[in-house]
C-alpha cells in the first residue's frame, strides 16, 4: 500500500509523454486563414467562361498613344464670363471716350476764353498815357447821338452812315490809341477773308486819298483868300491914298 502512489505517479509519466507525441503528429502544420485561400489551393473553374487567346490578345504589338486633345467646347460659365467681359470693355472703352470728348471741349473752352480775354485786355490803352476809356465812350456816344439828331429827316442812307462816320471821327480825336487797337484787331479778322480785307483796303485808300485832297484842297482855299484879302487890303489903301490926294 506505501508503494502505490509512487506507481501512480510513474503510471501518469509516460501517459502524458504518449499524449504529447500524438497531439505533435496530428497538430496541422498549415495556417487556416479565413479571408483568403492558400497559395497552393486547388483551382476552381470560373462561372464564366474566359474568351479565346486569340480574341483577348491586342492585334499588334504597339501600345495606343494617349490622346493629347482635350475638350474645347466652353461651358456655360465660360460663354457667360466672356459675355460680362464683353461688357465691361465696351462699358470702358465708351466712358474713355465721353471722358476724353468731354476734357477736349473744356480745353477748347478755356482757350476760346483767355483768347477772348488777353483781347479785351490789349484794347486797353498803356498806363502811361493820359487816354481814359469812360469819358473818352461818353464822348464818342454823344457825337454819334448828335449825328442822329442831325440826319433825322433825311433819308435811310444819311441816318445810317453819318452817325457812324461821326462817332468814328470822335474815336480817333478823343480815344486815338483805343481806336488804332480796334482797327488792327478788326483788321485781323478781316485778313481771314481775302474778299472783305481788298473791299476795306479800297475804301480806306478812298478815304485817305480824299483827306488829302480836301486838305490840298482846303490849302488851296486859304492860299486863295488870302491873297483875294492881301489884294483887297492894297486896293482899299490905294483908294484911301487917292481920295487923300
Amino acid at each position: 500500500m506505501a508503494f502505490r502512489p509512487l506507481l501512480r505517479q510513474r503510471a501518469i509519466a509516460p501517459t502524458a509523454v504518449t499524449a504529447f507525441a500524438a497531439t505533435t503528429l496530428l497538430w496541422p502544420t498549415t495556417l487556416v486563414h479565413a479571408e483568403s485561400p492558400p497559395e497552393h489551393a486547388i483551382a476552381r473553374k470560373p462561372i464564366y467562361d474566359e474568351l479565346p487567346p486569340s480574341r483577348s490578345k491586342a492585334p499588334s504589338s504597339k501600345s495606343p498613344e494617349p490622346s493629347t486633345s482635350t475638350s474645347t467646347t466652353p461651358t456655360p460659365t465660360d460663354r457667360l464670363a466672356s459675355q460680362i467681359r464683353r461688357v465691361r470693355l465696351s462699358i470702358h472703352d465708351y466712358t474713355a471716350s465721353v471722358e476724353s470728348s468731354f476734357n477736349n471741349f473744356m480745353s477748347a473752352v478755356l482757350i476760346q476764353e483767355r483768347s477772348f480775354t488777353s483781347t479785351i485786355a490789349s484794347l486797353a490803352p498803356p498806363r502811361e498815357s493820359n487816354e481814359r476809356i469812360m469819358p473818352g465812350a461818353l464822348y464818342v456816344l454823344v457825337a454819334a447821338m448828335s449825328g442822329s439828331i442831325v440826319t433825322r429827316n433825311r433819308n435811310v442812307l444819311l441816318r445810317a452812315t453819318v452817325p457812324f462816320a461821326v462817332g468814328l471821327g470822335a474815336a480817333w480825336v478823343v480815344l486815338p490809341l483805343t481806336t488804332r487797337n480796334v482797327a488792327d484787331l478788326v483788321w485781323t479778322y478781316e485778313e481771314k477773308a481775302p474778299l472783305v480785307a481788298e473791299n476795306h483796303l479800297r475804301v480806306r485808300g478812298a478815304a485817305i486819298e480824299g483827306w488829302k485832297q480836301i486838305k490840298l484842297r482846303g490849302e488851296k482855299v486859304g492860299e486863295w483868300s488870302e491873297e483875294t484879302i492881301r489884294e483887297g487890303r492894297k486896293a482899299v489903301e490905294g483908294w484911301v491914298i487917292s481920295s487923300e490926294n
